[in-house]
């Protein structure tokens, strides 16, 4: 007699829904088993960081806001290098096999993985050049942007998840992420008609306008150009003055909260309409 083995684990929510996106849409698959593969190296990874080295109290980090500044420093990052160098290495595979990469960079980061000495300067030139008003990446960092930004997220978003749950980040209005100093890659408007922008290098969350544009500030209505889905459950701002846009989750006609791994695939299609309008 068989005996039943040890009951499997959920799938986590987030692979659900990009397995459900899959079937309602394949001609984003490979995007998408590209995603999967990613997450699950994110989570081997994520459970185990510690938190930040950074005073967690709120009112000490209040305090730090008020200065106007980014407050994670790149020493406040937990980061394990052995993991870091797991990551950064099984990203590129996972990359490869979907042909996300170039053939030089994968040979770039084999060379990095490869060097203990350098893969920490690397990565601290990729973060701290991200910051508003930093010098640009050194070269060894310059092209893999991308790619860090993956392997580095379990890291960066057990800091903003800490320190998320202590603030909310009540006087900062600027476009840049008050915690690492990252852009925005995604957006949410909440039920009530807010505003988050959402980082995308920790995945940190903050109100900011309902329409300026994050990048450049333009709040003119006039030069801001809006579109949708045709369930309304995703929208595209793009600024006609400096020519980028951000997409949005609109939970306003929402049934589940967002996930900007899952709908940052979703929307692909609203990426090639703002190219074809000559928006970046």
């Amino acid at each position: 007699m068989n005996r039943p083995g040890p009951p499997q684990r959920a799938e986590p929510r987030e692979i659900v829904e990009l397995r459900r996106l899959k079937d309602d849409q394949p001609d984003l698959g490979s995007a998408i088993d590209l995603q999967i593969a990613l997450l699950q190296l994110q989570r081997r990874v994520q459970a185990r960081v510690p938190l930040p080295s950074i005073n967690l109290e709120g009112a000490a980090l209040d305090a730090a806001l008020a200065g106007g500044k980014p407050i994670l420093r790149f020493e406040d990052v937990p980061i394990d290098w052995s993991d870091a160098r797991f990551l950064v290495r099984a990203t590129a595979d996972a990359m490869r096999a979907h042909e996300a990469i170039e053939p030089e960079d994968y040979r770039r980061v084999e060379t990095l993985t490869r060097d203990s000495a350098q893969l920490p300067a690397v990565i601290r030139s990729w973060y701290e050049s991200g910051r508003p008003g930093a010098a640009d990446a050194t070269p060894e960092a310059a092209g893999l942007e991308p790619l860090l930004q993956l392997a580095m997220r379990p890291f960066l978003s057990r800091c903003a998840d800490a320190i998320m749950a202590r603030t909310v980040f009540q006087n900062w209005t600027r476009g840049v992420c008050p915690l690492c100093g990252g852009e925005p890659d995604f957006s949410l408007i909440t039920p009530a008609a807010e505003r988050l922008l959402i980082c995308g290098r920790c995945t940190a969350r903050w109100r900011y306008h309902q329409l300026a544009c994050p990048f450049c500030a333009n709040a003119d209505r006039s030069r801001i150009t809006s579109f949708a889905t045709r369930d309304g459950l995703y929208r595209l701002y793009a600024c006609d003055v400096c020519h980028r846009y951000l997409k949005a989750y609109d939970a306003r006609h929402a049934q589940r909260s967002v996930m900007p791994v899952v709908d940052t695939i979703a929307t692909l299609p609203l990426d090639a309409a703002a190219v074809q309008r000559g928006y970046k």
